[in-house]
């Protein structure tokens, strides 16, 4: 039973099963899931965030105890981590624009979100790269995501900075 649940969760209810881009598929559920919760359940983007953290502490150890019999030690099934590593800048951005939005720039915005994050996490620049190479282990896999979900944050707040 344990082992099963455990199973769901670091599969994100089995999305890490899919056959083809289980990781981008994730991550769009992620986005789209977000979307509701914020703007149509109208939820507090500092209660997902601190959900976002407890996901994160409660991974590190899901996953290596989901990883231990794999010779490689970031299985396709594992997809917590796209959730966390995606929740990161969606976040942010909802923390730093509270309030009244346009749908349109919302939903502009989540896009350029979801995109930036998947070209992050696939393309793994320094230090996604370090975290994905240096730790076969539950961390490694979580902090590469976790990165990337960092450069996207980066690259918003650079836009927002420019265009202001």
């Amino acid at each position: 039973m344990i082992k099963k649940i455990n199973f769901l969760f670091v599969t994100l209810f089995g999305i890490g099963k899919i056959d083809k881009i289980p990781g981008s598929i994730a991550s769009l559920i992620t986005t789209i899931f977000l979307f509701f919760l914020f703007h149509i359940l109208k939820i507090s983007p500092n209660f997902v965030l601190t959900f976002v953290i407890i996901i994160f502490f409660i991974s590190l150890y899901a996953v290596n105890i989901f990883i231990k019999d794999f010779d490689n030690k970031d299985p396709k099934e594992v997809v917590i981590d796209e959730f966390i590593g995606q929740s990161i800048p969606i976040c942010l951005y909802e923390i730093a624009h509270e309030g009244t939005k346009e749908t349109s720039q919302v939903l502009t915005f989540y896009f350029l979100m979801f995109i930036l994050f998947r070209i992050f996490d696939i393309a793994k620049p320094y230090p996604v790269s370090y975290y994905d190479k240096n730790f076969k282990n539950s961390f490694g896999v979580i902090m590469d995501d976790v990165a990337a979900g960092l450069y996207v944050v980066a690259v918003l707040v650079l836009y927002m900075v420019i265009t202001t």
